[in-house]
């Protein structure tokens, strides 16, 4: 049966592949660290005992009717709220629209900003900016970064593809790496964008740029998190937020995010949603809006749950840095904020008791899931090149002690490869 070209050409989902394999293995009772998907295991990282509370009682009071189409009006003034005191970004309650999590707000990003064929510049790796350029019809340019610089992008890397381009798409801090923008950098990147936009005709559209900050409140020890309107209050018109409770909360299956920025581009954004139907559910939506309320509550829950996610990131990080120590081909970016850690596993080339060639990172992959029953994410999953040997080490879903047995298996996985 013939279907459009979008759809035919669309790839699946990396990520979910590798977590079918895993998930199957799993099933045949095969135990698995499965470090893959940027998820949560509800039995380790449980949603704030305030906010189960709060959404069993919207239920329990009925609150089971549609929503309106761009977010409680409670929801959004508290989002608001929030968002002043604990980001001194201040948004008029119309400038906030809810939605089912973070994925439908950046696609109704690049649906009300994109034509066809508009160019999108974004850094790899990073998550899925090349499905929704593909989505929307969007060229992709993708910006490579390294290891020096933690794998976030650098002006000087994202300078020679601005001029022209529609949409700057920016991840802080940015998964897939756990990494972070320092303030200098990306200060560097905002006055790129205001020379750009200083450059365009009245008729002409500007360059916007997304900020996906999802994880903000997700930083550890000395890191802070940087914004471009704190650092660049001119840029107000020109960026559109992307935000939500789903990963700072670990409520991921809650499916309340929030995007807010320039009215123009956010009352678009709310009319494509419209059509879609892409509304957290109310219950939850009421719910949220209560508990986001309860300050000393919220952080009370931070502070241990980010003391729990730093504690399996830095046992992972140091596991590497024995093995590297001991003169295994790995290394590890130190974690900086969100839930991943950057990885690196370097056995292209090495060939496998069973004599295949690990010619790319996804043999890589299915290696160590087959032989050290480790899952883990490469970074060829988020639009790098395929023989990169670093990867994505996702910490919500497994337990300390499963990291750590994981170690050991990776040693034995590396030993015995020719």
């Amino acid at each position: 049966m013939m279907v459009s070209k979008m759809a035919g050409s669309l790839i699946g989902s990396e990520i979910i592949k590798i977590g079918n394999e895993v998930n199957d293995m799993i099933r045949k009772g095969e135990e698995i660290c499965n470090l893959t998907i940027g998820d949560f295991d509800p039995s380790i990282y449980p949603i704030p005992d305030g906010l189960q509370t709060e959404i069993a009682a919207a239920y329990a009071a009925g609150q089971t009717n549609y929503p309106p189409a761009n977010g409680m009006a409670d929801l959004r003034t508290a989002v608001a709220e929030f968002t002043t005191e604990r980001l001194g970004l201040t948004y008029s309650v119309n400038d906030i629209l809810v939605a089912g999590g973070s994925r439908p707000l950046i696609y109704a990003t690049y649906l009300a900003l994109i034509d066809a064929g508009d160019k999108v510049v974004f850094p790899v790796p990073s998550w899925n900016n090349n499905h929704y350029c593909h989505l929307s019809g969007a060229e992709p340019i993708m910006v490579e970064t390294s290891v020096e610089n933690n794998f976030m992008p650098t002006a000087a890397e994202v300078a020679p593809h601005l001029k022209g381009a529609t949409l700057l798409a920016l991840c802080s801090p940015l998964n897939p790496t756990g990494t972070v923008f320092s303030r200098e950098d990306l200060e560097a990147i905002c006055d790129l964008v205001i020379a750009e936009n200083k450059t365009r005709s009245a008729g002409e559209k500007p360059l916007y740029i997304m900020y996906d900050q999802i994880y903000w409140m997700l930083t550890f020890g000395e890191t802070k998190h940087y914004d471009p309107v704190n650092l660049r209050p001119e840029l107000r018109d020109y960026v559109i937020y992307i935000d939500g409770i789903s990963k700072c909360f670990a409520a991921t299956g809650v499916r309340v995010g929030y995007a807010f920025g320039p009215s123009n581009v956010i009352d678009k954004m709310k009319s494509i949603l419209g059509h879609v139907g892409a509304w957290a559910p109310k219950a939850e939506q009421v719910a949220t809006a209560k508990y986001l309320k309860q300050g000393p509550a919220v952080d009370e829950f931070l502070a241990g749950f980010k003391q729990k996610v730093q504690r399996s990131l830095d046992a992972l990080y140091n596991g590497l840095q024995d093995l590297k120590q001991q003169g295994y081909p790995v290394d590890a970016v130190v974690p900086q904020g969100a839930i991943y850690l950057t990885a690196q596993i370097n056995a292209l080339g090495k060939t496998t008791p069973e004599g295949k060639l690990l010619a790319t990172n996804k043999d890589i992959t299915f290696y160590l899931i087959s032989r050290a029953r480790l899952a883990v994410v490469p970074f060829g999953a988020f639009g790098t090149d395929e023989t990169s040997t670093w990867f994505r080490m996702s910490v919500g879903g497994a337990s300390l002690e499963s990291m750590e047995a994981a170690l050991p298996r990776l040693k034995e996985a590396l030993d015995v490869l020719q």
